[in-house]
């Protein structure tokens, strides 16, 4: 199995629209990829929570298989998760950290909604 790990933020790194945010779907996830690369990213629309959207490695690390944005989107002791659509692994959004197995990760990115832009930091 592959552990994928937060990708920490380097002075070269640069903001890129990913989508307009009407392609967002309320407490839900949707894929999209990142640009000259063959990384997809599962980015997360939580409104009313801060922050309100999320973005972290769509690629399963158990499955190995790029679901995670189908997965459903919750809350463990009042932290924002995503549970795999295919073996339930929770993992918490802020940090990527699988709730079941600490040694596991998912990728995370800054993103932030800039107007009617998704932008995430890559």
């Amino acid at each position: 199995m592959s552990t994928a790990t937060a990708i920490p933020p380097t002075p070269t790194r640069t903001w890129q629209t990913l989508c307009a945010r009407d392609d967002l779907v309320a407490h839900s996830g949707v894929a999209a990829w990142l640009d000259g690369t063959d990384t997809q990213v599962a980015l997360l629309y939580l409104p009313g929570r801060t922050p309100e959207i999320y973005a972290v490695d769509n690629h399963d690390p158990f499955s190995n298989a790029n679901v995670i944005a189908r997965g459903i989107v919750g809350d463990i002791k009042g932290e924002p998760v995503i549970a795999s659509p295919l073996y339930k692994q929770h993992f918490r959004l802020n940090d990527g950290v699988c709730v079941e197995d600490e040694s596991v990760h998912l990728r995370t990115w800054e993103v932030k909604i800039d107007g009617d832009r998704v932008m995430i930091r890559a």
